[in-house]
């Protein structure tokens, strides 16, 4: 296990790297500058911009120097807003960014648990089937087009919550529903396809011969092996949870990390851009290597082949 450890911690600190080079290189590859012009913006004024943030320099110093700040854990500063910094931005938006994100994955995982374990039990009975077609619902229509449809409904027709905004708890209950709309369906899908192939399996009919009652062979054996595939999909999950749920924030005006990742792209933001996108792809891998921890301990099968 160790072993196995070792490895996907190497993994992790090479993909960083490779996601801090590709970035650096592909923000100065494309079109557009962070200073441009304008006709009433003297052209000295773009060079002492470029001169500070150093951007008169050659690209390879100025990746070796970012690269160098990068180690010591600064992330740099807005090229927009005075003052400003990444680490500053993540610390504002991330926990607005993870009640709506966490909200969604809890509400979605109870929820979308409980009607994919009930579809697999009345397997091809009325039940099954509108589960399906809700997973399927779930699936297909876009967060933007749910998103929409809570806000006419509970803001505007019948006015329980308010439409857009953050000034309280309150203002969470709408983006935590849209979030958690398609977490619900993903789950319900999942396990009743994974508890319909665990139910299959021979330990299944052994339990059954020993006299087991169903309640039994559903807690100790159906449920714990159908949950190994959703400790998988926790990974992109979190990270989900964690890096913000772009258009859920834009359409209920959240001032989370993602509404900032949106903000930087259209301002051309070049250090806020490249710093969220690292931050984001850190919290990525450090999930999906957690993640990986954890189905080793869970699943026995992994570590016996590592």
């Amino acid at each position: 296990m160790l072993r196995y450890t070792a490895k996907r911690f190497l993994s992790m600190v090479v993909t960083l790297f490779l996601v801090a080079t590709v970035t650096f290189f592909l923000m100065h590859a494309i079109p557009g500058q962070p200073f441009e012009v304008t006709r009433e913006t003297p052209e000295s004024v773009k060079v002492a911009l470029e001169a500070k943030y150093g951007l008169d320099k050659p690209l390879f110093e100025q990746y070796l120097i970012y690269m160098n700040n990068l180690l010591h854990g600064d992330f740099g500063v807005s090229m927009k807003y005075k003052g400003q910094t990444v680490v500053g931005e993540v610390a504002s938006g991330m926990p607005i960014s993870a009640i709506i994100g966490f909200g969604g994955v809890l509400i979605g995982c109870l929820i979308g648990s409980v009607l994919g374990a009930v579809a697999a039990l009345k397997n091809k009975g009325p039940v099954d089937y509108i589960v399906i077609i809700l997973a399927i619902l779930g699936v297909s229509v876009p967060n933007f087009v749910f998103g929409s449809l809570i806000q006419r409904y509970f803001a505007v027709e019948w006015q329980l919550f308010p439409i857009q905004g953050w000034k309280g708890w309150i203002y969470a209950v709408l983006p935590i529903m849209a979030a958690a709309f398609t977490n619900i369906a993903y789950y319900a899908r999942m396990l009743r396809t994974s508890m319909l192939d665990t139910m299959g399996q021979d330990y299944i009919y052994t339990a059954k011969s020993k006299g087991l009652n169903q309640g039994e062979i559903v807690r100790k054996h159906m449920l714990r092996n159908s949950f190994l595939p959703l400790v998988t999909s926790l990974g992109p999950m979190c990270a989900g949870v964690l890096t913000g749920n772009f258009v859920i924030e834009k359409i209920f005006n959240v001032p989370g990390i993602g509404q900032s990742m949106i903000l930087a792209i259209q301002n051309s933001d070049y250090t806020m851009i490249m710093g969220l996108t690292i931050i984001f792809a850190f919290i990525s891998v450090v999930c999906y290597f957690i993640v990986d921890i954890v189905y080793g301990l869970v699943d026995p099968r992994i570590r016996i082949a590592g």
